[in-house]
């Protein structure tokens, strides 16, 4: 028995062969740049998953201290990897979000570097602008952190936090669990494919 048949699965497999051969170049298009990206990123050291979105700076910038799961689209390139960060599987990371993960021991006279590290788990989002600092360790499954949001400290799975310093706004009901994640940047060519085929 298939899994249940997701909105984009729809929608797709509900296209003329016209507009689904359509549709099929600029998502190849795209898929084909984008490979090449990520094969830059794992050249560099990093661990990927499949159908993962990021910018060529990012990937230019890589190392073994990045690891991304699978269907997750990453639209920044500010994420400090002087340490660990590792990144779930359908994350959404918005448009010039900023990841810091090192401070410094401001007590030090030396002021010395302090290396953070930071686990943002499956299904969150980070929209547009949001910034992390380092004392943030962990954001929890399903996290959304609002657009301009400065988060300090860890967010528990769930939550959608705001504002600066980033609070609780409430709990998140439902995940994106239905998302083709890699189709909100045009990158779903596999996904467009398998979908047209899946009820065929």
């Amino acid at each position: 028995m298939p899994n249940k048949e997701t909105t984009y699965q729809k929608n797709i497999r509900s296209r003329t062969k016209y507009r689904y051969l359509k549709g099929l170049l600029p998502r190849y298009i795209s898929y084909l740049k984008n490979s090449t990206i990520i094969w830059l990123a794992r050249k560099k050291g990093a661990t990927i998953g499949v159908c993962v979105t990021m910018p060529y700076k990012l990937a230019k910038n890589a190392n073994a201290n990045l690891i991304i799961g699978n269907h997750t689209s990453i639209q920044t390139d500010r994420i400090d990897l002087r340490t660990k960060v590792t990144i779930g599987s359908h994350v959404i990371i918005g448009a010039d979000v900023e990841i810091i993960t090192v401070s410094h021991n401001v007590d030090s006279p030396d002021f010395e570097k302090k290396c953070y590290g930071l686990v943002i788990e499956d299904y969150c989002w980070l929209a547009t602008r949001a910034f992390i600092l380092p004392s943030c360790q962990k954001i929890g499954y399903g996290v959304v952190c609002a657009a301009n949001s400065v988060v300090a400290t860890n967010i528990a799975a769930l939550q959608i936090v705001a504002g600066n310093p980033a609070k609780l706004l409430r709990l998140r009901k439902n995940v994106h669990t239905n998302l083709c994640v890699e189709s909100m940047v045009g990158n779903d060519y596999i996904s467009y494919k398998n979908a047209y085929k899946a009820y065929k």
